[in-house]
């Protein structure tokens, strides 16, 4: 490994786009954000070390043999959000890079690309829900140093937030920064004057400092390994990247899949996986962490812990074989969990995935569990194993990887047809998992502020969760205001706790989309009348729900919330077998 001529950034780049720097499938994905980009850029401008860059030199003879991906430019969260692969016709070596993935990826962005990703509060499938965005510059401002912010104002910005923003050119111009690889130095005079920014204290030493760092610096230092040895790259490259943003176990896990895999790529194959599952019903937050201990549960390794020693070559091999059955059996029970309303929202423990998966591979399911009447009774008792696995506290926190074993081994042996609840629940009880609930525990969940969709579903079996459905407050969070709460009579000795309440479950209930969306700020009482306009539909709604008695006022909102607890508290005694 030898240290080389350090190049400038253009020259960097340059190579990027000719798809002479590559990535190795090895590579984790760009996991960084907006802000860490413009640090980084920042940290150039004023000249800070950003470290050296470790690269591989591939041998034309060897190309074939690896799995290689482009460099994001135009990085989009939902649409974009890998690497694509490249399909190499090799007439000459290409360089891998090992160490600063990040750091030119960041570099391509800026300087090439955009990135977009999701705006809060809107839904993933909403078209404007990701405004692309391209790096800039203001030329006219200096940000004050004080350790915590930077000295130079970079911003991503859309093309229509930077032209308003640069409207008064004596407070702000914001340049776009990708336009700086095709400036010359000896215009940058001309473009200030045009931009009316000749007399400006900092416009042209600002513009003069990129495009110093860009075309003519020599930030890009780097050492070149040589050697053809995989095994021994790969060594290299886990070392490298347990500084900086630490490589996961999960990144370093799948390199070793993917250095091992014969057929399939591993990469790619587990990200169009997780892709595929997040994508389901109203989307989920999967995690390739989670495919890859599927893996294991799914091919009875028998460590499934995330252990270097359980990624070896016999494991990988037999993932690899049976990665057919393991995708659709994690496909299905996904579909499952959406069938029973849960998505990314609302399920706070993903690896309630494993078991369900687990269970149709085993017993050889399909698709058609979901549909087929004569599931109907087996599905109700894996609902409701599920559900009450939940929103029974600490069951998938510490002492999950014994907790899966343990289901998978009984998963396995059980000699029932259907889903074993009985000896899954006798097994989690050994593990000090117990499914059962005392009086104190079902008082805690009577008014819980967590894991408030498992036990409304738990509690109101025959609500529709299979579209667009909310969490949805009765009485409108929108009136729990100190102002709204004294002008509407709530006296200030009581403000507290009627706002401490409002975020409770007795002031729950699940809506669906439109009707959550026409309820609004409107008081309860008036909504459902409007909503139900013939009594008998009106009285069975408010009896399916525990919400006899609504009172016209807000003042009375205690009053409902104490008698709507009971009511919750009973129900759950009797539906999970506690006596009071």
């Amino acid at each position: 490994m030898t240290f080389q001529t350090p190049i400038t950034i253009a020259q960097a780049l340059l190579r990027v786009e000719r798809h002479e720097y590559l990535l190795p499938a090895i590579q984790r994905e760009f996991i960084w954000s907006p802000d860490q980009v413009c640090r980084f850029f920042d940290s150039l401008m004023r000249g800070y070390p950003i470290g050296s860059f470790l690269f591989w030199k591939v041998n034309v003879e060897n190309i074939r043999e690896y799995v290689f991906y482009d460099f994001i430019r135009d990085y989009h969260q939902r649409n974009s959000p890998h690497c694509p692969r490249l399909d190499l016709r090799p007439e000459q070596p290409v360089i891998a890079i090992l160490d600063g993935q990040q750091r030119l990826t960041a570099l391509n962005i800026g300087l090439r690309g955009s990135h977009a990703e999701k705006r809060p509060r809107l839904w993933w499938n909403n078209p404007d829900a990701f405004p692309k965005k391209e790096l800039y510059l203001n030329l006219c401002s200096h940000i004050e140093d004080d350790d915590t912010k930077m000295e130079y104002a970079f911003r991503f910005m859309t093309r229509a937030e930077a032209s308003s923003s640069s409207s008064d050119h004596s407070e702000n111009h914001y340049f776009p920064v990708k336009d700086v690889r095709d400036l010359e130095a000896r215009n940058i005079h001309r473009y200030t004057q045009k931009v009316g920014l000749s007399e400006h204290d900092t416009a042209y030493d600002v513009l003069y400092r990129l495009h110093e760092v860009v075309h003519t610096g020599g930030p890009i230092n780097y050492y070149l390994e040589e050697k053809q040895d995989v095994d021994k790259v790969l060594n290299i490259f886990i070392r490298v990247n347990s500084a900086g943003t630490s490589l996961s176990y999960s990144d370093m896990l799948l390199s070793i899949a993917t250095a091992q895999w014969r057929d399939l790529d591993a990469r790619e194959t587990i990200h169009n996986l997780v892709d595929s599952l997040n994508r389901i019903g109203q989307g989920f937050d999967f995690s390739k962490d989670l495919v890859l201990k599927s893996g294991l549960v799914l091919t009875d390794a028998r460590d499934t812990r995330f252990k270097v020693t359980n990624f070896n070559p016999k494991n990988m091999s037999t993932m690899e074989k049976k990665w057919d059955t393991i995708s659709k059996s994690l496909l299905w029970a996904t579909e499952i969990l959406a069938s029973f309303g849960f998505s990314g929202r609302n399920l706070r423990a993903t690896n309630v995935l494993i078991p369900i998966a687990y269970y149709l591979a085993h017993r050889g399911l399909d698709r058609s569990y979901m549909t087929r009447s004569s599931y109907d009774e087996d599905r109700k008792i894996l609902r409701s194993w599920v559900i009450r696995s939940l929103v029974k506290a600490g069951v998938w926190g510490s002492g999950v990887d014994t907790l899966l074993s343990v289901l998978r081994n009984t998963l396995r042996d059980a000699s029932s047809v259907g889903f074993p609840a009985g000896p899954l629940e006798s097994a989690m009880s050994r593990q000090g998992k117990s499914l059962r609930f005392d009086e104190e525990e079902i008082m805690d969940l009577a008014e819980s502020d967590k894991n408030v969709f498992p036990i409304l579903t738990l509690m109101y079996p025959g609500i529709n969760v299979n579209g667009e459905c909310h969490v949805d407050h009765i009485f409108p969070k929108s009136r729990f205001t100190k102002s709204r709460l004294r002008k509407a009579g709530v006296s200030d000795d009581r403000i507290d706790e009627f706002m401490e309440k409002m975020n409770r479950l007795p002031n729950f209930q699940i809506l669906e989309g439109l009707a959550n969306s026409e309820k609004s700020d409107t008081l309860p009482k008036e909504w459902v009348e409007k909503r139900f306009p013939e009594e008998d539909a009106r009285n069975g709604y408010l009896a399916s729900h525990d919400m006899y008695d609504l009172p016209e006022h807000i003042t009375e909102f205690l009053d409902f919330y104490q008698a709507r607890r009971e009511r919750i508290a009973e129900r759950l005694r009797s539906l999970l077998g506690v006596t009071a």
